[in-house]
């Protein structure tokens, strides 16, 4: 059986273009017995790199087996990765040269006069803008405590004053059972009780 796979393996081969270079000639510089040396030792290569992924795949599977046993997520290695990834990128070079040089430029631009004009009337602008928002709490606080003491709020207070009156009124007569809510609300109360 194992000869009649090699003999389909040989008519398969037989149906693979091969280019001229490997045909029979060898490439510029090889002789034929350097070539074959080549060819077993990229054979070999080839094997050693098949069994390699094997092993790595073996690996990996025992690597997730032992996370999931640990209750490590893949949202923990990524975490772990990005916080890996962050340092490493804080450390480089290209970082801190970056970062050396911002801290140069902040420098010049706070030092500068324009910078130090601007700050001053932004600075002003911020004052002038919390003193007039406190005098319109003022003036409104004011003009409320004005508007309290009218004697329209005093008659509306007075009117609600008075229908809280009669609802809770209501309420209360109500609870004794003594009179219907629709009844007239200022009229006492009277003794109807049947005992």
């Amino acid at each position: 059986m194992e000869s009649a796979n090699q003999g389909l393996l040989a008519d398969a081969m037989t149906d693979v273009p091969v280019d001229n270079a490997a045909r029979g000639a060898a490439p510029q510089g090889l002789t034929l017995a350097e070539e074959e040396e080549l060819r077993a030792e990229l054979a070999k290569v080839e094997e050693e790199i098949g069994t390699l992924r094997q092993v790595l795949a073996a690996k990996e599977r025992h690597c997730g087996e032992l996370k999931r046993k640990l209750g490590l997520t893949p949202l923990d290695g990524l975490k772990q990765n990005l916080s890996k990834s962050w340092h490493d990128v804080q450390v480089s070079n290209a970082y801190v040269k970056t970062s050396e040089k911002l801290g140069e430029w902040n420098d010049k631009v706070t030092q500068s006069d324009f910078y130090k004009k601007t700050q001053e009337t932004l600075s002003q602008a911020g004052q002038k803008t919390s003193a007039a928002l406190s005098n319109v709490g003022s003036v409104i606080s004011r003009k409320l405590g004005d508007m309290r003491n009218s004697a329209t709020f005093k008659s509306f207070e007075d009117r609600v004053g008075t229908i809280k009156s009669r609802v809770v009124g209501s309420r209360e007569n109500s609870t004794d059972g003594l009179h219907s809510p629709s009844g007239a609300g200022d009229k006492p109360p009277q003794d109807n009780a049947p005992f």
